[in-house]
């Protein structure tokens, strides 16, 4: 087990942490704010490195998992104004994720307010509840789910 932080790694070196990346089966992601994880991902050199870690596993939580996407929306913005002046992620995946729906600790995150969130969108976007994932092996998604979610098309809303 081994922790990076994206923050610092522009100062170490990619000859040092880069081995290790490669050689790691799985990245745990912990959410938090999605565009500044991807802000930190690029600065760091992370993204590139991204396409070539074939048989890797990323697991992302929250904000982990966001980051993959094209976009998060402006609600999931934390930082006003954004770190990048957008809402612009990773782009790994081509689809939004709404997290958290109807958490009893966020009330905000309703389906309502992700059927909303989508419409301003132009991807497909899927809102998930806590019991829910999605993989995606080899370009094929798949919705996990012993909870509730949604998946909004754009242009259907």
């Amino acid at each position: 087990l081994g922790v990076l932080e994206l923050t610092a790694l522009p100062t170490i070196g990619s000859d040092r942490w880069v081995p290790w990346v490669r050689k790691t089966d799985a990245l745990l992601v912990n959410g938090g704010d999605a565009v500044y994880l991807g802000y930190w991902m690029r600065q760091s050199g992370l993204e590139d490195l991204i396409p070539s870690l074939t048989d890797t596993v990323w697991a992302g939580l929250s904000a982990g998992s966001m980051v993959m996407t094209p976009r998060v929306g402006e609600e999931f913005v934390e930082a006003k104004p954004s770190i990048t002046g957008d809402d612009v992620t990773l782009g790994v995946v081509d689809f939004a994720i709404f997290p958290h729906v109807d958490h009893p600790m966020l009330t905000e995150n309703t389906m309502a307010a992700a059927e909303r969130w989508a419409a301003a969108l132009d991807i497909p976007a899927y809102a998930i509840d806590d019991d829910t994932a999605i993989t995606v092996v080899d370009g094929v998604v798949d919705v996990v789910s012993e909870g509730h979610w949604r998946r909004f098309e754009p242009g259907t809303r």
